[in-house]
């Protein structure tokens, strides 16, 4: 079998010399442009109609840019809404330190002050304990045998006083409030100078004043009346603020009425108290310590 290769060598020549014709015409229309400018308006108007085509080809790109760029400007600000947060948090936290340290100092200054007011000499106790018995008003303190304090000590704070040491511990003491219901104190009412007891009720905002009599009552004791300590016991300075007269009911049939006062102590918001060694209490320590140095002396 006799193959003709004739044809397909003319073939292929054609083709060469039709492919170096468009090259020639190519650059001979290329030249021709670039020396001339024949070609601008129709390159302009080609650009205008491929320009869509390209903005749709690269809108894909540009949006995954775009998206990019949202999350993580989106991912910084919630790290920076974060660490601001903490950081607000960090100084409110700091604030509420000051503003209790602030606190704290004042407490304390009034108490000092007050201590002045007494003339005696005082020792502050922190408060430990609160007895959660809705009926009984007791504290444990943090000072005990060891600070020299003794049964039955006075304890007041900057407003007034609160109560006395019930119970002994060598490095505790339990204080009963004014207001518990096994509290009575000899009392005195400031502008008229009349004497009654104040006894607690079990309330953290009332005393009751006993004996007070319905017939007396016009000249005796109003409303507002400041209570202070009359001395009587010997176990609290005379003069310290107890409570102000907030009610004056006359009991029909009864002998006595019903007064009730309100505490200026703050019973229910102290942190720290006063305890109070007044002269005799001061006397009493010392004679001891006199009398034996007068003995060795003697010796």
């Amino acid at each position: 079998m006799i193959i003709d290769l004739k044809p397909s060598i003319v073939e292929g020549r054609t083709l060469t010399l039709r492919v170096l014709i468009f090259v020639l015409a190519s650059i001979a229309l290329m030249m021709t442009d670039h020396r001339l400018s024949y070609l601008e308006t129709v390159r302009t108007h080609l650009l205008a109609v491929v320009y869509p085509i390209q903005y749709v080809v690269n809108l894909p790109v540009k949006m995954s840019q775009w998206l990019s760029m949202s999350v993580s400007s989106r991912i910084q600000l919630l790290k920076e809404n974060a660490s601001l947060r903490e950081e607000n948090l960090h100084l409110q936290v700091a604030l509420q330190k000051f503003e209790d340290l602030k606190t704290e100092n004042e407490r304390l200054r009034r108490l000092l002050s007050s201590s002045k007011r007494v003339g005696e000499r005082v020792k502050v106790a922190e408060i430990l304990a609160v007895d959660l018995d809705p009926l009984k008003r007791k504290l444990l303190i943090n000072k005990g045998k060891k600070d020299g304090v003794f049964l039955h000590q006075p304890v007041v704070d900057a407003q007034g006083v609160m109560g006395q040491v019930i119970h002994l511990g060598v490095f505790s003491s339990i204080v009963m409030l004014i207001t518990d219901p096994d509290h009575e104190l000899p009392v005195q009412i400031v502008r008229t100078g009349l004497r009654t007891v104040a006894k607690g009720m079990g309330a953290v905002n009332r005393l009751s004043l006993l004996y007070l009599s319905n017939t007396g009552l016009s000249t005796g004791i109003k409303v507002g009346d400041l209570i202070v300590t009359s001395g009587f016991g010997q176990k609290f300075p005379k003069g310290y603020p107890v409570g102000t007269v907030i009610e004056v009911t006359p009991d029909i049939g009864k002998p006595y009425a019903q007064v009730h006062a309100l505490p200026r102590a703050a019973l229910e918001r102290n942190r720290e108290v006063l305890l109070i060694w007044m002269q005799e209490h001061l006397s009493a320590i010392d004679e001891p310590l006199s009398r034996f140095i007068k003995q060795q002396f003697k010796k």
